[in-house]
Order: C-alpha cells, then structure tokens, then sequence
C-alpha cells in the first residue's frame, strides 16, 4: 500500500532519527541513484508532481457514500495524489480489517497500532453493497497487515472477495504477505481474484531499512506461490528512496522469474518528516525508460510514472486474461 504525498520539508535536513542509514552502508559512498534531486533547496515537487484539486460530480458522491458507510479507502488513509482522478472515474481502492496496521514502514502513512480492533464480520456484505451501489465495475480491495491474527486475517479477505464478486465482474485483490504463511495465501487465491498482487515496494538493499517487519525473499515467495496458480500476479516498487538503477533492474528481474506479469512503478512521496525522505525525484522521461526496460524483460502490463500507485489503473492492467466471475 503504496500512494504517500511529499511534505514542504522534503530537501530540509531531517532530524537525527529520520534517514538513518542502514548498517552495512554506514562508512561508504552510497552508489548513484536514479533520477535527480529535488529540483530546488526548500524541497517544492516538480511540476509533473502537482495534481488537480477534487471537484463536485462523482468525487463528492464516492466521498458521502464512504462516509456514511464507514468504510475505509487507502485511496485516503494512505494520501494518494489520484485520489480526485480515480474517484471522479468511480473507481476506489477498499481497505478492509481496519484502519491500523501491526507493522510500521517507514514510506506508509497507514495508522500503526500493535492492538487492532477485531474483523467486522459485517464487513464483508458492507463493501459489496457500497460498491454495487456506485456501479464499479472493477474493484480493488486491499488491508493492513494484521500480525495479530492467527490467519492475517485470510478468512475475513476471502469472505469479502466473494461477497463482492456478487455484485462486481471483477475483483483484484492487493495483499500483504501474511508472514509468509502459503496456507493463508491460498485461502484468497480459493477465492477467485481476478489479480492477485502485493507490493514489493523497494530494492533488496534498501528493504531492511523501508520495510524493516517484511523481508524481501518472503514477499518474492509470496508473488512466486500465487503465480503458480494461475492467477494473473501484479506488484509495484516506489522509487526515490535512493536506489539505483541496476537494483531496479534487478528487483524487476526477480520479480518476473517469480512469475509477476503485471507492474507499477512510481514516485516515492513521503507522508512526513518523520518517514523516510525523498532522496531523488525521477522525471517522466526516466519512468518511460524504465517502463521500456520492464516490457522487454517480459512484463505483460506496466504502468509507470511519478503518480503511479500500485491500484493506478488497475482495471487497465488486468487485461482480458484474468479471469472473471
């Protein structure tokens, strides 16, 4: 869960505690990064980086009916910058099993709780209505992380994907890695989704430090069991974070040898001083290039630029191979 927007602090030095470098790195040169520094010293986004203000219309009838509702997007709990864009379009990513998360990333603006409400078992019948109410017609659902269930909550996802496969023809599912508990992940993939994606999110370098409570070969295997299902299998890296662009390449590499066909890359924003900083901001013309560099490695499907986020377009990227309920 990916989308975070870039605070005016970005370019400021950060306090001691943010930034930290990890310890292998500690004493050399850091290797040169993708893209460029931020384009001035007070840390203001790159023109591609501004986005339209939300309007009227179908934007404020998504908002009250989520908001009536009680249901939670990460479309808002995680400040993604095409929220008005995706919303004007009915199009929404639901995040079910709460608004907290047991894990604490360094890049996700999620709320961090090590004691989470338990599953609403109403839940499930909530969001397919909300969702046969405002005519989507390709939903994503994805959630926290919830360590504190015996399952990660793989019961409750695959209620919630039935229910709304009812009402929706297409249902994909965006995961977290569920301690890389294969049982778990068939639990979902039993379901049906019509893709099945989670988030590598970064480089293998850089994961200790970004994701520091995942592990970057657990989610590789995650990725590798759902794709030998058969299942269309999507994931997405954010860059910025001060990787290179052979550890891009790399990542990439290791994600179609696991099986991964579908892709999003997109511009890390940080949500606060607090997160991890911007450390590069990449210009359109490199996101091409690397959306070039992933088709050639046989990706079937990539969407790739600075407001990219891993739901960005998702119908789009699911292509007619998925299957449909």
């Amino acid at each position: 869960m990916s989308p975070r927007k870039s605070p005016e602090s970005v370019g400021r030095k950060p306090p001691e505690s943010v930034g930290r470098k990890s310890p292998e790195s500690v004493g050399r040169k850091p290797p040169e990064s993708v893209g460029r520094k931020s384009p001035d010293s007070v840390g203001r986004k790159p023109p591609w980086l501004r986005v339209a203000l939300p309007g009227a219309g179908a934007f404020a009838e998504v908002r009250t009916r989520l908001r009536d509702h009680g249901l939670v997007t990460v479309c808002t709990e995680a400040s993604c910058p095409n929220l008005a864009e995706c919303w004007a379009h009915r199009t929404l990513t639901v995040m079910i099993l709460g608004d907290a998360c047991t894990r604490d990333c360094r890049f996700c603006d999620v709320r961090h709780a090590e004691d989470c409400a338990p599953p609403d078992p109403e839940e499930p019948e909530k969001v397919a209505r909300v969702l046969a109410e405002l005519g989507v017609r390709y939903a994503v659902l994805t959630s926290v992380t919830r360590d504190d269930l015996p399952d990660g909550g793989a019961a409750h996802w695959a209620a919630t994907l039935r229910a709304v496969g009812r009402v929706c023809p297409r249902v994909e599912a965006l995961v977290p890695d569920f301690g890389g508990d294969l049982a778990a992940v068939d639990v979902v993939l039993a379901a049906a989704p019509a893709v099945f994606a989670h988030n590598i999110e970064t480089v293998r370098r850089l994961s200790p430090e970004i994701r520091p409570s995942a592990d970057h070969d657990r989610s590789l295997a995650v990725l590798a069991h759902a794709a030998r299902s058969g299942i269309p299998v999507k994931s997405s890296v954010l860059l910025g974070l001060g990787e290179t662009v052979d550890e891009v390449r790399g990542t990439l590499a290791e994600l179609r040898t696991a099986g991964v066909t579908r892709l999003a890359l997109g511009q890390y924003l940080a949500p606060s001083r607090a997160h991890a900083a911007v450390r590069r901001f990449l210009s359109p013309e490199e996101f091409d290039m690397l959306r070039t560099d992933a088709l050639e490695m046989g990706f079937l499907a990539v969407q790739s630029g600075p407001l990219v986020r891993s739901s960005y377009h998702a119908h789009d990227m699911a292509g007619p191979c998925g299957p449909t309920r």
